[in-house]
């Protein structure tokens, strides 16, 4: 039997460069969501826009993992790199992801909801997979940070990386579907790829470049990566 990716974004500008990499596609609608169905190579993709933050998130990965049962869960998109080492266009996998607005208190880490995990490893074979690829982009393993806002000022950017100092990148819905995925068992990696640097001069001008002459050029690795699985 072939397996079953599941792949999750949060904008409709990411949802739109997956969808256009999938053959055989038709739409199922369960509650509030819609999901696109199709094929990329041998395997059968069930692509879902969640929308943007940590509860459209779950609620999305949630809702697809007891519909459709993947064989594993994929979040791609993008995310705002917050490591000196990274480019515009590498590609952070998520080897980890971790919620960086979350305290639970004493007795807990930072980012820790209490009784899981402080950080949520990716998938061993979906990493070894992303580490392996050929590819004219940089692909980094380390760790994604998650939170319910957007970053842009450099202050910020500093207090996340002073809090976490391995942190590569930082976005709004990776640490949440990882957390569900590990409460339903079922291998999660996040691919990013990097369309800005916050707190750089010019940041939100680097991301409306990314998105106007970059994007399609990008997301040819994530299509390399989707097909490898």
């Amino acid at each position: 039997m072939n397996k079953t990716i599941a792949i999750l974004t949060a904008m409709s500008v990411e949802h739109r460069q997956i969808l256009a990499m999938l053959s055989e596609v038709r739409e199922e609608k369960h509650g509030p969501h819609t999901y696109s169905i199709g094929r990329l190579g041998s395997g059968r993709i069930v692509l879902l826009q969640c929308g943007i933050g940590k509860v459209n998130a779950t609620a999305g990965v949630v809702d697809l993992i007891l519909h459709y049962q993947p064989s594993c869960v994929v979040s791609t998109g993008v995310a705002g790199g917050i490591d000196s080492r990274l480019r515009v266009m590498d590609v952070v996998v998520g080897a980890h992801t971790c919620h960086h607005d979350v305290w639970c208190g004493d007795g807990c880490d930072p980012g820790q909801v209490q009784g899981l995990p402080t950080r949520f490893e990716g998938d061993p074979e979906l990493l070894r997979k992303a580490g392996s690829m050929e590819a004219d982009v940089r692909i980094v393993p380390g760790l994604i940070l998650t939170g319910d806002r957007f970053i842009t000022d450099r202050s910020e950017q500093q207090a996340l990386k002073q809090a976490h100092p391995d942190a590569l990148a930082v976005d709004m819905e990776s640490a949440a579907i990882a957390q569900a995925c590990y409460l339903y068992a079922v291998p999660f990696v996040s691919f990013r790829i990097i369309s800005d640097t916050p707190g750089a001069e010019g940041h939100f001008q680097q991301y409306l470049n990314f998105w106007q002459t970059m994007a399609d050029k990008s997301f040819s690795v994530t299509r390399t990566f989707l097909s490898s699985l």
